[in-house]
């Protein structure tokens, strides 16, 4: 039986994922081709996918949403192929939970680099939220159902839905409170992705965060910045 882990290239041109199939197979992979998000649901159900290399741009149902579908149900490695050239384009995929992203047109070989590279840390490093404890958080005067991914403030205020991003940050905000925690650490313990060029999309989405939770966002209390060294929630939580 063949263990070599198992590549699914999803593209709609046929021009590339054909031989970057051809060019993974050469490497020892074994792979997978879709042409949509469709074909890819079909792998999704039938075949363990070991990580997915997924073009944002396609016809029907893009990248950015798989990839934000794929993320709420699935701890399957992402990896983004991108002709956009702007940095908040690519900002938004990883901050859906993206691990790395390569700009078209790529050498096959910087994308099997990082595919090796994004292997490795999931293979050594557990993910952090394939299991999700189930039961309540409270910090302040919030309450995080974690099993249905909401907020809720006080007794009677309705209740403010999570985008996934926005609760694994949370989330790892909540397990370590009153602890320092770097833009790397954040990265790494919601995404299981290490430090580049785009780690400002941490501050992105602590900025969304606090918008949620603040009484004032732009002086936050419970979240505070610590300069030089990241983030932390200053509050004592309780679990039940």
């Amino acid at each position: 039986m063949n263990t070599n882990p198992h590549i699914l290239v999803v593209d709609d041109h046929k021009s590339i994922r054909e031989p970057l199939a051809e060019y993974l197979q050469k490497n020892n992979y074994r792979v997978s081709m879709a042409a949509n998000g469709e074909e890819l649901n079909k792998f999704l159900r039938s075949s363990e996918i070991d990580l997915i290399v997924l073009d944002i741009l396609m016809p029907g149902e893009g990248g950015l949403d798989i990839c934000r579908r794929i993320r709420e149900t699935k701890d399957i490695p992402v990896i983004l192929l991108t002709a956009l050239v702007d940095d908040t384009d690519v900002i938004v995929g990883l901050e859906m939970g993206a691990d790395d992203y390569v700009t078209k047109p790529f050498n096959p070989r910087e994308l099997l680099a990082r595919i090796k590279n994004v292997l490795r840390r999931t293979n050594s490093v557990p993910r952090q939220f394939s299991k999700i404890e189930s039961g309540y958080i409270t910090f302040a005067d919030w309450t995080l159902h974690v099993d249905r991914r909401v907020l809720k403030k006080g007794i009677n205020e309705n209740e403010i839905p999570l985008s996934t991003v926005e609760f694994k940050l949370l989330l790892t905000f909540l397990k370590h409170p009153k602890v320092v925690l770097s833009r790397d650490q954040l990265l790494n313990m919601t995404s299981n992705r290490e430090s580049d060029f785009f780690d400002r999309s941490i501050d992105n989405q602590v900025s969304r965060l606090r918008k949620k939770i603040e009484i004032d966002p732009k002086s936050p209390e419970l979240i505070k910045t610590i300069w030089g060294g990241g983030y932390m929630l200053t509050v004592d939580t309780v679990q039940t």
